[in-house]
Formats: structure tokens, C-alpha cells, sequence
């Protein structure tokens, strides 16, 4: 009987198309096909933004948790999140992600607010839980964490009900508040923001600084994540929250360096590759792993910016764009792309680093 070779698949989210479960899902289905003895083990990855919860469900075997919540521009959505021994995680983006605001301009900037969030926090609070961990990434909101934080009574009060909870923001975003570098003039355009919003959410965000320091008695604007989720950050660390590495507690409580270790190829990717990757995202990460143990790396993704010098570090890197033809029909046919993609690149790869003999 041949013994196939050990692939672990770990991709991020693709953008708006394919969250990490599916982007795992399509990549497996794929390499399964063109070898089909290959023990292909699927463990989806996050850094904190869209997919957390979803990817943390998979990996602890436990059904999410779902609730109707006030979306980014005030409508009703469903958001999960889920409870683990006592620890509650959300996902920001399940309550106020921009793939919740289909047509972005500067108004639905300037709107969008966090109250949401605020919401799923006062619902992990009530259930019991003693550790809460927030996912900061893909929001629609640039409120500094204002419309959460009235949810929950303002900043002061904020404060005191996450006063006897452990309470953690996970995010590899490590911008400011405010400046240069900030959630408004860095992010705020991605969202549908122009100058002259950009402008105005500054100003706004300054202010609101200003509040929260003196609910606190804690300047946060300039703190590493403060900028992370539309300033979100900023009104999670006023309220007495830690900063963790996204990516890093993915790693942790999926025990992703040690799976990497026992693998004959690891296969990750996200929707589009580029010089902000190396900076603390979960490719980047997996990517120094896989190469400390010595492990064949590919990486798929939807698009890749990056020079032939620059991709070289990532091992083998393969678009979608490429593969399909175009941007658009990498986008219309994600999930299909990718498992076609995989399938083609499956059927050739001569193996490695362990992989058994028959192919």
C-alpha cells in the first residue's frame, strides 16, 4: 500500500471572497484530487480579523454562538462568536466588517461606528465569561471605539465592567491612534474615506482621545494596536486590555509550530500578497516556521505584489490572477480557482523533506 505524503494546509481568509475555513476547504479538496493517499490535514489560520471565530471553532470542536447585533451602519446582523473554558473570543468584523457596507464612500465612513462590538462585549460579560479576546481587523468603523464603548455605559463604565475580566485585543496591526500612521490617514481610505473625511475623522478621533484619557486616567493614542479596528484599539486599551499578537494566539492554541514540524509541506495563503506581509502577517509567520523546520512552503494567494526577490523568501508563490486569467475571474470563481490551482500544482510536485516514494 503506498503511504502518502503529510500536507498541512493553513491559509488566512482570501479577501472578501473565501474565509480561511473555505480557502481550506477549496486547497485541500484540491490537493486530495491529484493525490488522493496524501494525508491532508486542514488547519486554518487567522491574524486576529475576518474568520477568527470561525477558525477557532474549528480548531476546538465547538459550535459558535449567534446574536443579533447593531451592524456598522446601525442595521441588524447576525454575529457569532463563541465560548471556550470560560473564555468568550469575537470577531470585530462580525459586527461591524466593511464586507457589511457594500458600497463604500466617504459618508458610510464617517457613520460607521463600533456599537456592535459593544454589544457582542456586553453579551460574553453576561454569559459569565472571565477572559474575553477581541479580534481587531476588516472593519467598516473609524469611531476610535466610541459607539462600543456607549454601549457599554461610556468610557468610564466601560472600564469598570471589564475591571474583573481578563481582557485581551488580538491584532498584528500595530499602528497609533493618531498621525501619519494612524487608524484615519492609514486605513480610512480603504474604507471609502477621501481627504477631506480622512480629515474630519482625525479631528474627531483627537477629541476622543482626549475623553478617553481623562475617563481613564491612561493616554493610549500612541500605544502599538491603538490604531487597530478604525481606532478600536485605543478605547479596548483604556479599558484595561492587553495586546497580543493575532496571529501569534492562532499559533498558540492551534499548536501550529509543532503540526509545521511533523509535516512533509505546508501550503498557506491569503487574498493578496505584498510588501505589509512580512510585517507580523500570518503568511510571514508561518513562513519563518516552516523554514526553521525545515519544511517545503507554498503559498497561495489571490494576487501577489511582490518581486521575484522579495517572493523568494516565501518559498513557492502562486496567484490565483495568474491561474484564472484575470482579476476578475479569480474573484468570481475563488473557491473553484483555488482548488484547480492546488490540483495543477499537486500533480506535479515530486515531493520532499520525508515524502514517501510512488509518485
Amino acid at each position: 500500500m503506498t503511504v502518502g505524503a503529510r500536507v498541512l494546509v493553513m491559509p488566512d481568509s482570501f479577501g472578501g471572497t473565501l474565509d480561511a475555513v473555505e480557502a481550506a476547504a477549496a486547497i485541500g479538496a484540491g490537493w486530495h484530487a491529484a493525490r488522493p493517499h496524501d494525508a491532508v490535514s486542514l488547519a486554518p489560520q487567522s491574524d486576529g480579523g475576518p474568520g477568527f471565530v470561525e477558525v477557532l471553532a474549528t480548531a476546538f470542536g465547538v459550535r459558535v454562538r449567534t446574536q443579533t447585533v447593531d451592524g456598522p451602519l446601525r442595521t441588524p446582523v447576525r454575529a457569532s462568536w463563541l465560548m471556550h473554558d470560560r473564555t468568550a473570543y469575537l470577531e470585530v468584523a462580525q459586527a461591524c466588517g466593511l464586507h457589511l457596507v457594500p458600497d463604500p464612500d466617504p459618508r458610510t465612513a464617517v457613520e460607521a461606528d463600533t456599537a456592535g462590538v459593544g454589544d457582542l462585549i456586553a453579551a460574553a460579560l453576561l454569559a459569565g465569561s472571565r477572559r474575553i479576546v477581541v479580534g481587531l481587523g476588516g472593519s467598516a468603523s473609524t469611531d476610535g471605539g466610541r459607539g462600543a464603548c456607549e454601549r457599554l455605559g461610556g468610557p468610564a463604565a466601560a472600564g469598570r465592567l471589564c475591571r474583573d475580566v481578563e481582557l485581551i485585543v488580538a491584532t498584528d496591526v500595530d499602528n497609533p491612534l493618531l498621525g501619519a500612521d494612524g487608524a484615519a490617514a492609514t486605513f480610512g481610505p480603504q474604507k471609502g474615506a477621501d481627504p477631506a473625511a480622512v480629515a474630519f475623522l482625525e479631528e474627531r478621533m483627537t477629541r476622543w482621545a482626549d475623553q478617553l484619557a481623562a475617563a481613564g486616567g491612561r493616554d493610549v493614542r500612541d500605544l502599538p494596536g491603538a490604531g487597530a479596528a478604525g481606532g478600536l484599539g485605543a478605547a479596548l486599551l483604556a479599558a484595561g486590555a492587553r495586546r497580543v499578537s493575532g496571529a501569534g494566539l492562532i499559533a498558540e492554541l492551534t499548536r501550529r509550530p509543532a503540526a509545521i514540524a511533523g509535516a512533509d509541506l505546508v501550503i498557506t495563503g491569503e487574498g493578496r500578497i505584498d510588501a505589509q506581509t512580512g510585517h507580523g502577517k500570518v503568511v510571514d509567520a508561518i513562513a519563518a516556521e516552516a523554514a526553521a523546520a525545515g519544511v517545503p512552503l507554498v503559498v497561495l494567494v489571490g494576487e501577489s505584489r511582490l518581486t521575484d526577490a522579495e517572493a523568494a523568501r516565501f518559498g513557492e508563490v502562486h496567484s490565483l490572477t495568474h491561474h484564472a486569467g484575470s482579476r476578475a475571474a479569480a474573484l468570481a470563481n475563488a473557491g473553484p480557482e483555488l482548488t484547480s490551482l492546488t490540483a495543477e500544482l499537486a500533480a506535479g510536485w515530486t515531493g520532499a523533506r520525508g515524502a514517501r516514494s510512488g509518485y
